[in-house]
């Protein structure tokens, strides 16, 4: 009987075929693939049998994830809620952007701002979480994101609640971090074409592999151009990875890592929609879910960013490792944007005055950023009588300097039912700088992890300093302590409970009406919860499920100042508690499982504005999701697979008085898939029943569109 097999790249997408019945001519044939061969009868040919077909994904299921410690140790030990999305779980289930990687986590939220082709607007614990790409901190300016795109990436990890006390100055909901494709030492790789509805054309491709004994590269690329679902808004965009490793020694490891991405939006005005007519009643009905209150022609985001850098790890002895990652970004991007303003209300009384006239402003915004961060730190292993140390002593450098400019105007009104397009728009606004500063960090952090048998305390501390140049004002020096503390015990079973208590930093620009400079806001969180990593279970079956409670209280928010109207005082603070279900499963290789559950309560408990005691804007109090995907292996569908989603999203608040919510709703998803030797066929339906629904409304001017259904096609061939 022949045999075949066929291996995709190392640690992703395999498909593995066995034929079990082959077409034979006079009795034996020559196969041209370097396969093992042997003569069949023609009585096997009779017989109707068909081969068999695994496509495998080890790596769809994490169970261990660098960025909560720095360091390769296993979730269950990290005293933290931590997901992690693998490669294999992007390329079985197709996501096409971070965006749709979080549809399936708990705590998380994608698409804040509906679809946006600039950046990835997400949400982490009721909070804007920080991006970091390999570990270093991502060139953050007027967004927390880069917009980098998610084909360049083997994982991405979603730490959740503080990381000040490894990351430095971070919001206490969390960051996530990126980790780019590395070069492997196996030749492989893959070529794919998508098409798609809003006439989406994609064409991407990764190769890796050895060129010689000690160096091993690797070529990642894509290139997309699409339109959206916002009427005349087309996107472009243009993404490239090289990468190369060098075995300097048995165990010395130099990685240089880069990437380039060109983005250009033509007619960019994604939402901006009055709240009358798309979540609150109009006299004139719904606003159409396209509806584009720019003006076409004008209307422009064009971005240029690229960042280069290197990893390097040497293995002194078994018991000390040195790391160093360092990189550069330099991002440019230049935009205008004429946008709507909300329904015209000229006597002030709340009520719009003909329910369909839009004002409009004109906002050219253009910023150049570039920083260099450096982290360099030490892992060592030691034991003193019964116990066992896992300790890294790092310190960390971030160098900043950014510069931004806008400018701001009036542009003529639109009507919201029936836009006439082709304004006499007057020359560009006056542009005025925005920022233009340095900014320094330096941080100095320690963590040990300590074991007695199944007992694990982990102890971090970090202490950063920064300052802040501007160019109009004098530097500005401050200094903040964070930490972490968190105990688990580790069962045989792999049932691990733990606690935590935490504290976070971030920076707040501004001072109070004496001239003091704001000291930075703190985050207080505590956490405790259950970890299972599905040790004892059978073969081919894998699963990593988590539950999480916990509590942030967030502390010198800025609010107004009663005494001084038009300055602020660090007088505000935010509560956050919620509960965090998780699970993913994997298993014999046919059937995949999602499933995440999250219950967040949020109150403003300290302020001098009108959001006193309500809850936060845009964030649900329940959000639930499920998907199944399942392959067949045998019989006449081998090679053939399907799976469905649900997602939940409870009702939220669009203004920060509470005055009105957005409905909750319930979206579906499926993908069908069919592989064969070294080709991927597949389909995906994004919001497959085209619900329509708000996504957000952060006033009564400010309301976004969730993602319509969208349908794409991919095929792919891996060699």
């Amino acid at each position: 009987m022949a045999k075949e097999k066929q291996l995709g790249r190392k640690g992703a997408l395999r498909t593995f075929k066995r034929p079990f019945a082959m077409c034979v001519l006079l009795g034996t044939t020559s196969m041209s693939m370097p396969v093992l061969a042997q003569d069949v009868s023609t009585d096997s040919v009779e017989t109707n049998e068909y081969d068999e077909i695994i496509v495998t994904a080890p790596n769809y299921v994490s169970v261990g994830g660098r960025s909560a410690n720095k360091a390769d140790i296993p979730l269950v030990e990290t005293p933290q809620s931590v997901a992690v999305i693998s490669r294999d779980m992007i390329d079985l289930l197709n996501f096409d952007s971070l965006n749709d990687a979080m549809r399936y986590v708990s705590g998380a939220l994608g698409e804040s701002f509906g679809p946006d082709e600039r950046y990835d607007w997400l949400t982490v614990r009721a909070f804007d979480p920080v991006q970091f790409i390999d570990g270093v901190r991502a060139p953050i300016a007027s967004v927390n994101n880069s917009g980098t795109d998610l084909y360049g990436f083997e994982s991405v990890e979603i730490l959740k609640g503080s990381a000040s006390s490894l990351y430095g100055q971070s919001p206490p909901g969390g960051i996530v971090n990126m980790t780019s494709r590395r070069p492997e030492n196996e030749f492989s790789g893959e070529l794919g074409f998508q098409a798609g509805e809003y006439d989406h054309l994609q064409f991407n491709g990764d190769i890796t592999g050895p060129i010689s004994d000690s160096v091993s590269v690797r070529l990642t690329a894509l290139y997309r151009d699409r339109g959206t679902q916002v009427d005349f808004l087309d996107s472009e965009r243009l993404f490239v990875a090289p990468a190369i490793t060098f075995d300097l020694s048995p165990n010395t490891t130099l990685t240089l890592l880069a990437n380039y991405q060109e983005d250009h939006l033509e007619n960019q005005s994604t939402g901006f929609l009055p709240a009358f007519g798309t979540i609150l009643p109009n006299p004139f009905g719904e606003v159409p879910v396209g509806r584009n209150l720019g003006e076409t022609g004008v209307n422009f985001f064009d971005r240029k960013q690229y960042s280069i850098g290197y990893e390097l790890v040497h293995e002194v002895n078994d018991w000390l490792t040195l790391e160093q990652n360092m990189k550069h970004f330099d991002v440019e991007v230049f935009s205008r944007a004429i946008y709507g303003g909300g329904l015209l209300d000229a006597d002030f009384d709340g009520v719009p005055d003909d329910y369909r006239t839009v004002i409009r402003y004109d906002f050219p915004f253009n910023e150049d950023i570039k920083t260099t961060s450096v982290d360099t730190r030490a892992s060592l292993k030691f034991d003193t009588g019964a116990l066992e140390h896992a300790m890294i002593v790092g310190v960390d450098y971030r160098h900043y300097n950014g510069f931004s400019e806008f400018g701001f105007d009036l542009a003529p009104s639109i009507d919201l039912f029936d836009p006439v397009y082709d304004a006499v728009v007057t020359d560009d606004p006056t542009i005025f700088p925005f920022v233009n500063e340095t900014q320094s960090q330096i941080g100095l952090y320690v963590q040990d992890q300590i074991r007695l048998d199944k007992l694990i305390l982990t102890l971090s501390a970090r202490e950063d300093f920064f300052s802040r140049d501007p160019e109009s004002v004098d530097k500005t020096s401050q200094d903040a302590f964070s930490y972490r503390a968190g105990l688990n015990y580790v069962f045989e079973s792999g049932i691990t409970p733990y606690v935590q208590a935490s504290k976070s930093f971030s920076p707040l620009a501004g001072a109070d009406f004496a001239g003091n400079i704001f000291k930075p806001t703190t985050g207080n969180q505590i956490e405790g919860g259950i970890k299972y990593d599905g040790r004892n279970l059978p073969k081919g079956v894998d699963l990593f499920a988590s539950a999480a409670v916990y509590r942030i209280t967030q502390q010198n928010i800025s609010t107004s100042d009663p005494d001084h109207p038009g300055f602020s005082i660090q007088t505000g603070e935010v509560e956050v508690q919620g509960v965090e279900l998780e699970a993913a499963a994997r298993i014999h290789e046919r059937l995949s499982l999602n499933a995440a559950f999250t219950y967040t309560d949020t109150e403003v408990t300290k302020s001098n504005t009108a959001n006193l005691g309500k809850e936060l804007r845009a964030v649900p109090k329940t959000v639930a999701s499920f998907l199944a995907d399942y392959t067949f292996q045998t019989g006449p569908l081998a090679g053939f697979g399907a799976g469905v989603g649900v997602r939940y999203r409870g009702k939220q608040f669009g203004d920060v008085a509470n005055t009105f919510q957005s409905d909750a709703v319930t979206l579906f998803d499926a993908i069908v898939h069919y592989d064969v030797s070294d080709w991927r066929f597949s389909v995906n339906a994004s919001n497959f029943t085209d619900k329509t629904f708000i996504d957000r409304c952060s006033s009564n001017a400010n309301c976004f569109y969730g993602s319509r259904r969208l349908v794409t096609g991919t095929i792919t061939r891996r060699f």
